[in-house]
């Protein structure tokens, strides 16, 4: 963590990067609490998601952090919000070669929706601030995916290191297993976001309500809590004959369809 003391020392804005989900969580208050950044160095940054974030999201964060929360949205080149779903439709429209819905391997959810966003609020106000030097501190495990696995928790990023600034990639708790990442919410008086259930049990992980990451226990539980959205995303596999995951439908991979999710079982 040399580094990281080092930006500290040079007056460097920490852009704390926050889903409202647990990483976030327990990344901010070991920011704040562990690692003691400077509370004028620290700036708060969340990518609202659109119809497909979680309801509640943004005043849970709200209520378990210090500073204020800038709110970013993508929006298109026609100025509209750019939401999940429209990014989506419009993959259709411009016939896509990869396909309607993003994939693992082409996650364009996160760079259209969240990367693309927040960077363009960390390159605006390091100009405003008249500030050279930033670090843009995300929640990734390496236990979470072997692609987060060989990720550095500390390093230069080339997208945002230019026009006289110099900004750096930190994931604080790169390191951290689940269980670390509950023991100190809870350690630090905190609950996580309501969705999780108490350690996991009823969400793993926590973005889009319906994530092309997420496992079948996650969906399950987001058709329960948001049966509109879960008849609307199957609708719309229907309508463009392409389905979110690959060979199989939403309802298929569920083992839950629209009707009964709607009846209530």
């Amino acid at each position: 963590m040399c580094e990281c003391k080092q930006m500290r020392n040079e007056g460097a804005l920490f852009f704390v990067s926050n889903s409202g989900g647990k990483d976030s969580q327990a990344m901010y208050n070991y920011l704040m609490f562990d690692l003691q950044i400077p509370v004028d160095q620290i700036v708060v940054v969340h990518a609202h998601l659109g119809e497909i974030e979680w309801d509640g999201i943004v005043d849970h964060i709200n209520e378990n952090i210090a500073h204020p929360l800038n709110i970013v949205q993508a929006v298109t080149k026609n100025g509209e919000m750019n939401t999940f779903l429209s990014m989506v439709r419009r993959r259709k429209t411009d016939k896509f070669p990869n396909g309607m819905w993003p994939s693992p391997s082409y996650r364009q959810c996160t760079s259209d929706l969240k990367r693309g966003p927040i960077y363009k609020f960390i390159r605006k106000t390091m100009k405003e601030k008249g500030v050279h030097l930033g670090v843009n501190c995300t929640g990734m495990r390496a236990e979470e995916s072997d692609a987060r696995k060989k990720k550095k928790p500390w390093s230069l990023n080339k997208d945002l290191s230019r026009a006289g600034r110099t900004v750096y990639e930190f994931m604080p708790i790169h390191d951290w297993s689940t269980d670390q990442v509950y023991d100190y919410i809870y350690a630090n008086g905190q609950r996580p976001f309501w969705a999780y259930g108490e350690r996991g049990e009823l969400n793993q992980r926590l973005s889009c309500v319906f994530c092309i990451m997420g496992s079948v226990n996650d969906h399950k539980h987001g058709a329960k809590q948001r049966p509109e959205l879960y008849a609307e995303i199957v609708q719309m596999e229907k309508d463009m004959g392409h389905t979110m995951f690959p060979g199989v439908s939403l309802e298929q991979r569920n083992g839950i369809t629209v009707e009964e999710i709607m009846s209530g079982i």
